[in-house]
């Protein structure tokens, strides 16, 4: 080879190199951001059944113990989160719960069971593009203090 040649071929060895390094980053946060809007725009149109499908697993969940899941009221609003290790999108919702006593439950006399709840509803969405959800409530925090909770797991997405 000529020495021409050698040079022409460790510059576009060292461009090619330059374009990764500096593309792949920018390639992952346009994947990542185009997921995020895709992942909205499911959870818009399949809000009312997750809504349902929530309430179902919830209530059949047995917690919290002694007690029935009575009414479930949703806000409108919906924060979406990452998981830092996975990547993983979820969206809380704010909900309003109110609970009823067993009987034979051992709740029957305490008062505050009829009081409502406030609680997030957690719903994910999976690596098949499509949400989901368990019916995990986290009770006493509203969506952003759920984030802030667990925010060594997760970042807010919602300046994105």
């Amino acid at each position: 080879m000529t020495p021409l040649l050698w040079i022409v071929s460790g510059i576009s060895a060292i461009i090619v190199v330059v374009a990764v390094v500096y593309g792949l980053p920018r390639w992952r946060a346009n994947r990542q951001e185009g997921r995020l809007i895709r992942a909205r725009e499911t959870f818009q149109r399949r809000r009312e059944w997750l809504e349902a499908k929530f309430l179902t697993l919830a209530s059949q969940s047995g917690r919290p113990r002694g007690l029935s899941w009575a009414h479930c009221e949703f806000d409108d609003q919906v924060t979406f989160a990452r998981d830092r290790n996975s990547g993983d999108i979820s969206a809380f919702v704010a909900v309003t719960i109110k609970f009823e006593a067993v009987p034979g439950g051992g709740m029957e006399e305490v008062e505050a069971v009829a009081n409502h709840k406030a609680a997030t509803a957690v719903f994910t969405f999976g690596g098949d593009d499509d949400w989901f959800t368990q019916g995990r409530t986290v009770f006493n925090l509203n969506p952003v203090e759920t984030i802030e909770r667990f925010q060594n797991e997760l970042e807010s997405v919602d300046g994105i």
